[in-house]
């Protein structure tokens, strides 16, 4: 049996004994997911969960189901849209779906995409705002297709009252608002909840909000339900403040925390984006998720996903489950499950491979001395681990700091459009160039960028920015690429460039 990954086209294929691709030193092995000290039970819940194993995203996929369109609080950074499928944010969906309509569409994108472990309710408004709809999902999802896990995201308000269900029903994976821990900084960022029937404005209304996630916390925790932490970073609203709230949900046992920047377009509709509030550039979201970080796991690899997404993390292949479509498949699970099955072992027993190989490797040593500045370097891949998709192709870039201490992953950086994707629609003229500014752009922290293959112009664009290209890492794992690079740059002098520019600004 062969499955493309994904089913993407221009994919290598896997089988079921042995996927191709593969994964870099510091992405597979728990050791190097930071996982290595949890116990066996816990490991077994994220080992493929590619919201909680930053590994496991590169070979596993997600999908959420839009079930539950109300929402008990308002937050200044949200404006829930239902219309655009060109939209990528929490709260934006393409269709709203009954129970029912949920669980045929799960069984069919698993159905389609064996590599999808994990479904979760995460809106588009709050799951335990629509306990009936999100609950009767499960159900239905629990019965129907055993084989996946359950998630759900909430803003906490509700979610003591429902924390017996959850347990009952095997969700071993919730998600968290918390954005604050100050009833006053929350005030600014949530005009209002609803509670007991009544719309609770301003600090008062913060103030339950925030001792009722507290209180939601600590009973999932209690029951052995693994919690991560999301808070939204509002430059001169919230910033400083989220390192006490990381201090504090660490220390109540919040395994992943994961500190995402304010989208505030002004398009969007929000009133932080109608008021101008600015969102945090790259570098202040990196010096704030490393403030957090200390002993706790931080989640770095993030897409901040629409509540119906589908697919890899970094991709959105919705439109093609959409209810017309579904409703026209024949879909027969017990095989479905059984094909899947056989896939997952062959991706386990590759992630074995490669940890037993990384083992017996020796670590080379990096051609930097002490003194040399760190670098940033993006990489574009399909997944599986490796530099396997073409810079033209690319819809994001992943970006990772090497240093003579060694690699590190900082984040993703998402473009709307990619440069090129086929001679039909490939941009022209002022198109083009747009196009690349926008890379440019989300590159610009950037010392190279390694790429299967990079074409004439941008590879031109890129070395005017003083971004160096490369294709001479295409299908390598990432890290040791991004390892490789840093020598190259090293070796062609750009530390010596870099301490230069560092020195006369």
């Amino acid at each position: 049996m062969e499955l493309k990954v994904l089913g993407q086209d221009n994919t290598p294929p896997l089988t079921d004994s042995a996927p191709s691709g593969g994964c870099s030193s510091g992405t597979c092995g728990s050791s190097e997911d930071g996982m290595s000290h949890l116990p066996d039970s816990v490991r077994e819940k994220v080992h493929n969960h590619p919201c909680y194993s930053e590994e496991a995203h590169h070979f596993y996929a997600r999908m959420h189901v839009a079930v539950a369109p109300a929402c008990n609080i308002q937050c200044h950074y949200c404006n829930r849209k239902y219309d655009c499928a060109n939209e990528s944010r929490p709260g934006v969906v393409s269709e709203l779906l009954s129970p029912d309509q949920a669980a045929k569409k799960v069984l069919a994108v698993a159905s389609e995409i064996p590599q999808m472990t994990v479904l979760g309710v995460a809106g588009p408004g709050d799951p335990l705002a629509n306990p009936e709809r999100t609950f009767a999902t499960f159900h239905e999802i629990a019965d129907k297709a055993p084989d996946i896990k359950l998630c759900l995201s909430t803003n906490g308000l509700a979610l003591p009252d429902h924390v017996d269900e959850i347990e009952a029903l095997n969700v071993d994976h919730v998600t968290i608002t918390i954005n604050c821990v100050d009833p006053e900084i929350g005030a600014q960022i949530y005009p209002w909840v609803f509670w007991n029937n009544r719309r609770i404005k301003g600090s008062k209304g913060a103030k339950i909000l925030i001792e009722r996630q507290q209180k939601g916390l600590e009973m999932l925790i209690e029951r052995g339900i693994l919690v991560k932490v999301n808070s939204v970073m509002i430059p001169g609203v919230n910033d400083e403040h989220l390192k006490e709230v990381s201090k504090i949900v660490k220390g109540k046992g919040a395994f992943l925390h994961n500190v995402m920047p304010l989208i505030a377009e002004k398009e969007h509709g929000t009133f932080y984006g109608v008021m101008g509030q600015r969102g945090p550039s790259k570098q202040e979201l990196s010096d704030l998720q490393d403030a957090c970080a200390g002993d706790m796991n931080m989640m770095r690899h993030c897409r901040q996903c629409r509540a119906d997404a589908v697919g890899l993390l970094g991709e959105d292949r919705g439109q093609e489950f959409t209810l017309d479509k579904i409703e026209a498949m024949d879909i027969d699970y017990e095989a479905a499950m059984e094909k899947r099955a056989n896939i997952h072992a062959g991706i386990e027993a590759h992630r074995d491979a490669l940890r037993v190989e990384q083992a017996e490797k020796e670590t080379p040593a990096l051609i930097a001395p002490a003194s040399a500045p760190p670098a940033r370097i993006a990489i574009t891949t399909k997944g599986g681990g490796v530099i396997n998709e073409h810079f033209g192709h690319a819809t994001e870039f992943l970006v990772y700091e090497a240093s003579p201490e060694g690699v590190r992953f900082i984040g993703p950086r998402k473009v709307d459009n990619a440069y090129c994707v086929g001679p039909d629609v490939c941009p022209t003229g002022d198109d083009k160039g747009t196009v690349l500014d926008v890379i440019l752009d989300a590159l610009e922290d950037c010392s190279a960028v390694l790429s299967a293959k990079v074409g004439i112009e941008p590879w031109s664009r890129l070395e005017e920015a003083g971004i160096t290209p490369s294709g001479e890492y295409a299908m390598d794992l990432i890290e040791e690429a991004v390892q490789g690079m840093y020598g190259d740059l090293i070796e062609a002098g750009w530390a010596a460039k870099d301490l230069e520019a560092q020195a006369a600004g």
